[in-house]
């Protein structure tokens, strides 16, 4: 007589985010300079795409480390890419005719958190067990790819200029991107993620509830105030300078307005992120309790897709069974 044990997964093995993130850094920072020592345009490609994507692919291996249940490896890596590349162009598609006014930020928001809420829809419809934390989870790697290829358009536009590749804004850009995302697309969509789940039914299936709507129109506020927060910046810097409109030049403002309006700029995305990692927190505070016992079901027997505490008489299809096909999980292979 042999027993089997499920070996610990190798990705659960914490620590491979960080050291993608240095490393990826020193690679970076090695392109920066041969390219400006050689002078070699064919690099810039290479400083984009390592720029824009280091940080939310990080995101990525920091969820990889952390999930569990029925989901895989490749489907969070699928939820990278190909949810970033869809939500990018789906958000173009729908942005096209918004009318350049004041509620711009405000319609953004909404149409950009829309399409990352179906991707996520579509990319956690068969994860068990759906808890709060597993939301979260998902939803910052679909958050992560739209953000690593809405930077990578980003710093290209910032390096075209009409006196050439302009190499100081692209990295200014991809530096500033780079620090932002986790507290800006990856946030909010784990916020979505989280209390999409949170409302599952029994762990299982996804389900409509008023709390849904909630923190969709409350995650595409907080994305349109944080888009909005340069130019709410400089209206208010004038407003406390008693600075009249007529003094801006174009782009350019007086020199007290703009140091005021910076400062009002790094207050107001402190604010909005704080707001916004009060939200996720609470959230997963709320459902920790229900988080656990799916956590400890699954470990109680692993063995099992989904165990029998909250799957009983419901199969992947959502059809009543009254047996289960005892499977091991992915990350138990």
């Amino acid at each position: 007589m042999s027993l089997h044990v499920a070996a610990v997964h190798p990705h659960h093995r914490h620590g491979w985010w960080w050291k993608t993130l240095l490393s990826g850094f020193l690679l970076w920072v090695v392109t920066i300079v041969v390219t400006v020592v050689t002078q070699n345009t064919n690099l810039v490609p290479t400083i984009i795409l390592l720029g824009s994507f280091l940080v939310p692919f990080t995101v990525v291996l920091f969820v990889i480390e952390r999930v569990t249940g029925t989901i895989s490896t490749m489907q969070l890596v699928t939820a990278f890419f190909v949810g970033g590349i869809l939500g990018v162009l789906g958000a173009s598609l729908l942005e096209a005719n918004l009318r350049q006014d004041a509620l711009l930020y405000i319609a953004v928001g909404f149409v950009e958190e829309f399409v990352k809420g179906v991707l996520l829809v579509v990319v956690a419809w068969r994860v068990r067990p759906k808890s709060a934390r597993q939301g979260a989870l998902l939803g910052a790697t679909v958050g992560a790819g739209f953000a690593a290829f809405e930077s990578a358009g980003y710093a290209f536009n910032a390096a075209i200029t009409s006196r050439g590749i302009d190499l100081v804004s692209l990295l200014q850009t991809e530096v500033v991107r780079a620090i932002l995302s986790p507290v800006g697309h990856v946030l909010w969509t784990a916020i979505l993620g989280a209390v999409l789940f949170g409302a599952a039914r029994g762990g299982v299936r996804l389900r409509w509830s008023w709390t849904v709507l909630v923190a969709y129109v409350g995650v595409s506020l907080l994305h349109g105030l944080w888009d909005s927060n340069s130019t709410l910046a400089t209206l208010l810097a004038f407003v406390f300078t008693g600075t009249p409109f007529s003094a801006a030049r174009g782009q350019f403002v007086p020199a007290d307005v703009a140091t005021l309006s910076t400062t009002l700029y790094v207050v107001g995305l402190a604010v909005v992120t704080a707001i916004g990692v009060s939200v996720l927190v609470s959230v997963l505070v709320r459902h920790r309790r229900t988080d656990r016992a799916l956590a400890a079901a699954v470990e109680a027997d692993p063995q099992r897709v989904a165990p029998p505490a909250w799957l009983v008489g419901v199969d992947d299809a959502g059809t009543d069974s009254s047996t289960w096909e005892r499977t091991p999980p992915p990350h138990a292979h």
